[in-house]
């Protein structure tokens, strides 16, 4: 199990009373690597010197936007970054994901969701660590889903439409790979967010959203018209068993 003391957090805000607050409850859920800058340059040099493991980034910067920061951010190993904003509305939300975003908390916040989001990640990447390393002695089709259009290989983490390999981020592979395990049955936001992100009723209905539209634009040919990724009015969402590959 993850030593939550090991676990590098970078904390990017310019207003000190919300860095002070998170870097209290944090250390009181037993995080102890605590950082924090006011700026983008600042957070990209410290980036550079402490590799975090998790970011919290505020949108809204002295020196410039958080938005343009992720990606820079990016580049040095590979953090999850949740972003902080005032900003509420789904075009924001999209936004932020399409900039590289794995999580959107939105003030104001209670800290201890944030810890709590930060907490599910983790446990997230526990088996995520153990699938890896168990990779090799898998049958060779272990972990391997096929579709009509693309084929999503769990252990080697890729997504492949039309038999070209697709970048997709980690949060979006995980909600995909959801639905292959689970061909034909709907699952409500909730239900999704619980599931995936790990978190029980901290969810928003604009997280799940966002990521279901980055899944069919990946996977659809159309996605203002989905064949595959389906939504069920009122119920939810679910894959199309009959696009599965027998």
């Amino acid at each position: 199990m993850t030593n939550l003391s090991d676990i590098k957090i970078l904390i990017v805000d310019d207003e000190p009373s919300i860095v002070t607050m998170l870097q209290m409850v944090l250390r009181r859920e037993g995080f102890q690597q605590l950082h924090s800058a006011s700026t983008c340059a600042e957070a990209l040099d410290l980036t550079k010197r402490i590799l975090p493991d998790m970011i919290l980034l505020d949108i809204m910067l002295p020196d410039g936007s958080g938005l343009e920061l992720c990606a820079k951010l990016r580049e040095y190993g590979n953090p999850h970054i949740f972003f902080l904003t005032a900003k509420t509305s789904d075009l924001d939300v999209l936004r932020g994901f399409s900039m590289g975003g794995d999580d959107y908390i939105t003030k104001p916040f209670n800290p201890l969701e944030v810890a709590a989001r930060i907490q599910a990640r983790i446990r997230r990447l526990e088996p995520e660590a153990a699938t890896a390393a168990a990779a090799p002695v898998k049958r060779p089709e272990s972990g391997i889903y096929r579709f009509s259009r693309f084929t999503l290989n769990e252990a080697e983490g890729e997504l492949l439409v039309d038999g070209h390999l697709v970048p997709c981020p980690a949060q979006v592979f995980h909600l995909l790979l959801h639905f292959c395990k689970y061909p034909g049955i709907i699952f409500s936001k909730t239900q999704l967010y619980d599931k995936v992100w790990g978190i029980n009723g901290l969810g928003d209905d604009a997280t799940v959203m966002v990521h279901i539209r980055r899944i069919r634009e990946r996977i659809e040919i159309d996605p203002g018209n989905p064949k595959l990724l389906l939504t069920v009015r009122g119920l939810g969402y679910k894959l199309a068993k009959e696009s599965q590959e027998q």
